[in-house]
């Protein structure tokens, strides 16, 4: 199997794996310069660095960079041990390249609004795949949104349904009642989206969090929800709300997002929520 032709095809399936390349030897090392081995999610290996002990370390590095999304490089020396086990008269020195192989970010807008319109022209611009749902043939379509890759015309109960949701998915919840985000939440804290945010104010997320805790969804899946959304920089029209969201998105990527005050609201919904329960069951 091709190396390359297998990075496409985990990226266009919104997978992750680690590429691993010899970039610097000395002496004898049982590979040559450049040689490289694709390490997918599930440890499984197409090519080799060498083998032995430095291919299952450098297995090994590869599971860190895929979480973090930070390259690295290992340098090895080989003794006359480890010369011996490879079948070489003599060690050397080697050097391995291992950098992440993953998918685009992919946003998944829930709704086909004047928010969810900004929110897709920004999120495009900073490298987001976008797709968009909406129930609604005349705002969910290629002259609203020309920068999106996918655009799903489906009711918002099976909508989720017609995309594709990785680890690396972002899901924005903006449809255009409370009773269509409330079904749309509770399918899209069934999937694996590293990010799940629905638009709207504190009443409205107390609501909904409390009609879900009811129906029995824990308080553990609800903890996922970001809401409401966006970093807080006092927007007030689509675009500035949208500068906001596409923000805290780019923020979670990196890795650099923290949990403010307003999102810690759904935090506080459900330790409350819980509080109230532990009451009862004392008094029961």
């Amino acid at each position: 199997m091709d190396i390359y032709e297998e990075i496409v095809r985990v990226r266009r399936e919104g997978g992750r794996a680690a590429l691993a390349t010899i970039v610097r030897r000395h002496g004898s090392t049982p590979r040559r310069d450049f040689a490289k081995m694709l390490i997918s999610e599930d440890g499984s290996t197409i090519g080799s660095v060498g083998g032995g002990q430095t291919e299952a370390e450098v297995i090994k590095e590869a599971g860190r960079v895929m979480e973090t999304g930070e390259a690295s490089l290992l340098k090895y020396q080989l003794t006359q041990k480890d010369a011996a086990e490879e079948g070489l008269t003599c060690g050397g020195t080697l050097e391995v390249f291992v950098e992440p192989i993953l998918p685009d970010p992919k946003l998944i807008l829930m709704g086909a609004g004047h928010i969810g319109q900004m929110v897709a022209e920004a999120a495009h611009r900073v490298g987001f795949k976008v797709a968009v749902v909406d129930d609604r043939e005349s705002f969910a379509n290629e002259e609203r949104f020309p920068e999106a890759e996918e655009i799903v015309v489906a009711s918002f109960q099976e909508g989720l349904d017609a995309v594709t949701v990785s680890q690396t998915s972002f899901i924005l919840i903006a449809t255009r009642g409370h009773g269509h985000d409330q079904s749309v939440l509770e399918q899209a804290l069934q999937t694996p989206a590293c990010y799940i945010g629905m638009i709207g104010s504190r009443r409205k997320t107390q609501i909904i969090v409390q009609k879900l805790l009811e129906k029995g969804v824990s308080p553990e899946a609800l903890s996922r929800l970001y809401a409401p959304i966006g970093i807080e920089i006092g927007s007030e029209t689509p675009e500035e709300i949208a500068v906001s969201v596409v923000a805290e998105l780019i923020a979670i990527l990196r890795g650099a997002h923290q949990r403010s005050e307003k999102q810690r609201f759904v935090m506080k919904l459900l330790e409350k929520a819980e509080s109230i329960e532990s009451e009862a069951e004392v008094q029961a």
